[in-house]
């Protein structure tokens, strides 16, 4: 690899992982539907099994943008409700990095009259991987490659807990308590240098559902995330629900991103949602938006469960 292209290199790494904090990791627009993947202790809560698959294009026309896919599972275990099982399989990718993710998430709750209160733990393994195809190297024997990431496993340990009733929630979760960092790399002859490291990311995220009519819901919804040495993300959502099937709305992802949303229940079982982000930073002028679709399918369900959960 040549000195300028060693230089290109360090550059594009250091971007990757400025980007990557200050994403805050991967963000899903339709978080209320699949908080399972931040909060662990969400697993078997809506007292079903459930299966979601979940895809996300962001920054649509942009060359290297993320691009997110998801299966995860949960469901309550044994006949007092009060434990619950899950697993998510995750893989995106932005540019040449690829991250894979297997969690299992186990749950356990403490029913009040009108209420419950669940503790959660999750487990998993990490893996990163850049796909030097995809950069222009002049040299393959070039000895700064093996400075980079390829197939880096970490485990992950995160913890939840998550408070609802049939109103309203609220959850406090850290998906991840281990501190990551892959690789440092220094280049002493051009003085550049670049860290890709993963730290602990804080989410808090709640939501309420108003009786407006009969056949009218209104349910705001709100995730707050923090990591060190990023700005904190916020993100607000406010949804309409007619007759307990349709759902409308818009989204806020402050700085960042404006947002439409919209879901039909198209069976007892099963359920769509969209969403399609507008940015609203200088990187709208080089990308036509960010697109969400989410199924999910519900197992052994009822009206008499369904009908009273919107989260």
């Amino acid at each position: 690899m040549n000195r300028a292209l060693r230089k290109y290199l360090f550059v594009y790494l250091g971007l990757v992982s400025s980007f990557v904090l200050g994403q805050q990791e991967s963000q899903f627009t339709q978080y209320m539907l699949v908080p399972q993947i931040f909060n662990p202790a969400y697993a078997g809560n809506r007292g079903i099994t459930s299966l979601r698959l979940l895809a996300r294009s962001q920054w649509l026309d942009l060359e290297g943008a993320p691009k997110t896919n998801l299966i995860s599972f949960d469901s309550p275990v044994g006949s007092g409700g009060k434990v619950g099982l899950g697993g998510t399989i995750f893989y995106e990718q932005i540019g040449p990095l690829t991250e894979t993710n297997f969690s299992i998430d186990y749950s356990y709750s403490i029913n009040f009259m009108f209420s419950k209160l669940a503790f959660g733990l999750k487990a998993g393994l990490n893996s990163y991987d850049i796909d030097f195809n995809k950069l222009n190297i002049y040299d393959q024997t070039d000895p700064y490659i093996d400075y980079a990431v390829n197939n880096k496993y970490q485990p992950q340990i995160g913890v939840g807990i998550f408070y609802n009733t049939q109103q309203y929630y609220l959850g406090v979760s850290a998906p991840n308590l281990l501190e990551k960092k892959y690789f440092d790399l220094v280049d002493e002859e051009s003085s550049f240098f670049s860290t890709f490291s993963k730290e602990i990311h804080l989410y808090v995220f709640g939501g309420y559902v108003f009786d407006l009519h009969p056949s009218l819901k209104f349910k705001p919804a709100t995730l707050v995330k923090a990591v060190k040495g990023s700005p904190i993300q916020w993100d607000i959502s406010l949804n309409f629900i007619v007759n307990n099937n349709f759902t409308f709305g818009v989204a806020n992802r402050i700085d960042s991103a404006i947002t439409t949303l919209a879901g039909i229940q198209l069976s007892d079982s099963m359920m769509v949602g969209f969403s399609y982000d507008f940015a609203t930073t200088e990187i709208r002028n080089s990308t036509s938006g960010t697109f969400e679709l989410l199924f999910r399918f519900d197992f052994g369900t009822n009206k008499k469960i369904l009908t009273p959960r919107f989260f």
